[in-house]
Protein backbone atom coordinates (compact mmCIF):
# COMPACT_ATOMS: atom_id res chain seq x y z
CA UNK A 1 0.00 0.00 0.00
CA UNK A 2 1.34 3.43 -0.89
CA UNK A 3 0.27 6.87 0.14
CA UNK A 4 -0.12 9.95 -1.96
CA UNK A 5 -1.24 13.50 -1.31
CA UNK A 6 -4.46 14.86 -2.76
CA UNK A 7 -6.04 18.28 -2.62
CA UNK A 8 -9.11 18.53 -0.43
CA UNK A 9 -12.11 20.67 -1.25
CA UNK A 10 -10.75 23.27 1.19
CA UNK A 11 -7.49 23.55 -0.72
CA UNK A 12 -5.53 21.66 1.93
CA UNK A 13 -3.88 18.30 1.42
CA UNK A 14 -4.52 14.94 3.02
CA UNK A 15 -2.74 11.68 2.52
CA UNK A 16 -4.91 9.17 0.74
CA UNK A 17 -5.05 5.37 0.79
CA UNK A 18 -7.54 2.80 -0.45
CA UNK A 19 -8.43 4.40 -3.76
CA UNK A 20 -10.58 7.47 -3.19
CA UNK A 21 -11.14 7.25 0.58
CA UNK A 22 -9.46 10.19 2.34
CA UNK A 23 -7.62 9.52 5.56
CA UNK A 24 -9.10 11.03 8.70
CA UNK A 25 -6.96 12.37 11.54
CA UNK A 26 -7.75 11.55 15.16
CA UNK A 27 -6.43 12.85 18.46
CA UNK A 28 -6.41 9.83 20.75
CA UNK A 29 -6.24 10.61 24.45
CA UNK A 30 -5.30 7.57 26.49
CA UNK A 31 -6.12 7.67 30.20
CA UNK A 32 -4.01 4.98 31.87
CA UNK A 33 -6.14 2.99 34.30
CA UNK A 34 -5.09 3.67 37.89
CA UNK A 35 -2.70 6.29 36.44
CA UNK A 36 -0.20 3.47 35.94
CA UNK A 37 1.87 3.54 32.73
CA UNK A 38 4.00 0.50 33.61
CA UNK A 39 1.62 -2.23 32.29
CA UNK A 40 1.12 -0.31 29.04
CA UNK A 41 4.88 -0.04 28.55
CA UNK A 42 5.35 -3.75 29.25
CA UNK A 43 2.67 -4.78 26.73
CA UNK A 44 4.09 -2.38 24.14
CA UNK A 45 7.58 -3.86 24.56
CA UNK A 46 6.18 -7.37 24.18
CA UNK A 47 3.52 -6.89 21.47
CA UNK A 48 4.14 -3.52 19.85
CA UNK A 49 1.40 -1.02 19.06
CA UNK A 50 -0.95 -3.73 17.67
CA UNK A 51 -2.47 -1.46 15.03
CA UNK A 52 -4.84 -2.97 12.49
CA UNK A 53 -4.02 -2.54 8.81
CA UNK A 54 -5.05 0.92 7.64
CA UNK A 55 -4.34 2.72 10.94
CA UNK A 56 -1.17 4.79 11.02
CA UNK A 57 0.50 6.16 14.13
CA UNK A 58 1.93 9.66 13.57
CA UNK A 59 3.16 10.98 16.92
CA UNK A 60 2.56 10.85 20.67
CA UNK A 61 3.25 12.74 23.88
CA UNK A 62 2.89 11.62 27.51
CA UNK A 63 1.92 14.07 30.24
CA UNK A 64 4.51 14.80 32.90
CA UNK A 65 2.68 12.67 35.50
CA UNK A 66 2.71 9.62 33.21
CA UNK A 67 -1.06 9.20 33.50
CA UNK A 68 -2.12 10.13 29.94
CA UNK A 69 -0.83 9.80 26.41
CA UNK A 70 -1.87 12.01 23.49
CA UNK A 71 -1.52 10.41 20.06
CA UNK A 72 -2.25 11.54 16.53
CA UNK A 73 -3.45 8.71 14.30
CA UNK A 74 -4.66 8.38 10.71
CA UNK A 75 -7.37 5.99 9.57
CA UNK A 76 -9.85 5.83 6.69
CA UNK A 77 -12.73 5.48 9.19
CA UNK A 78 -13.11 5.51 12.99
CA UNK A 79 -14.22 1.87 13.20
CA UNK A 80 -10.63 0.77 12.62
CA UNK A 81 -9.62 2.66 15.75
CA UNK A 82 -12.25 0.72 17.70
CA UNK A 83 -10.52 -2.52 16.70
CA UNK A 84 -7.20 -1.13 17.96
CA UNK A 85 -8.61 0.20 21.25
CA UNK A 86 -10.21 -3.17 21.98
CA UNK A 87 -6.67 -4.60 22.21
CA UNK A 88 -5.78 -2.12 24.97
CA UNK A 89 -9.02 -1.31 26.78
CA UNK A 90 -8.17 -3.51 29.76
CA UNK A 91 -5.34 -1.06 30.55
CA UNK A 92 -6.49 2.23 29.01
CA UNK A 93 -9.65 4.33 28.78
CA UNK A 94 -9.78 6.08 25.40
CA UNK A 95 -11.10 9.41 24.22
CA UNK A 96 -11.01 9.72 20.42
CA UNK A 97 -11.54 13.09 18.75
CA UNK A 98 -11.67 13.55 14.96
CA UNK A 99 -9.44 16.53 14.11
CA UNK A 100 -8.37 18.62 11.14
CA UNK A 101 -5.08 20.34 10.56
CA UNK A 102 -5.26 24.11 10.94
CA UNK A 103 -4.55 24.35 7.23
CA UNK A 104 -7.67 22.31 6.45
CA UNK A 105 -9.89 23.90 9.12
CA UNK A 106 -9.50 27.63 8.59
CA UNK A 107 -10.31 27.75 4.86
CA UNK A 108 -13.62 25.99 5.61
CA UNK A 109 -14.90 29.03 7.52
CA UNK A 110 -16.72 31.37 5.21
CA UNK A 111 -16.16 35.08 5.69
CA UNK A 112 -18.95 36.76 7.65
CA UNK A 113 -21.41 38.69 5.51
CA UNK A 114 -21.76 42.34 6.53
Amino acid sequence: MTSSEVNTASGGKLRQFFGTLPIMLFMVIEHFKDGNARPIGERFKHSGRMLPEGVTYLASWVDTEGARCFQVMEAPHPELLNLWTSRWDDLVDFEIVPVLTSGDFWPRLEPEQT
